[in-house]
């Protein structure tokens, strides 16, 4: 079985400043989080709260982070039409 890093996904954001013309076109990368409740169904949350975090644990990918996981759940989350694909993932 092989074990995978994993990276949610991310949306580009901006522009980063109203005020200043410069950053009328800087974009910020956000992470997007992954939670899983119930077992076995994944969603997208741009802004998970705290509730939503402690009912999905342990099955939560904060976006922004690096996850290691097994073939099951990279299968499981390409499957889960939340944004995950391939690319999401690098071979240990």
């Amino acid at each position: 079985m092989a074990s995978w890093t994993f990276r949610p996904p991310t949306v580009e954001e901006g522009p980063a400043s109203w005020e200043d013309r410069l950053f009328l076109r800087v974009k910020l990368t956000r992470g997007i989080t992954i939670l899983e409740s119930p077992p076995g169904t994944y969603r997208a949350v741009r802004f998970p709260t705290q509730d939503e975090i402690a009912a999905s644990a342990p099955g939560m990918y904060m976006g922004g982070h690096e996850y290691e996981t097994d073939d099951a759940t990279k299968a499981a989350l390409i499957a889960a039409g939340v944004g995950v694909t391939e690319a999401n993932f690098t071979a240990l």
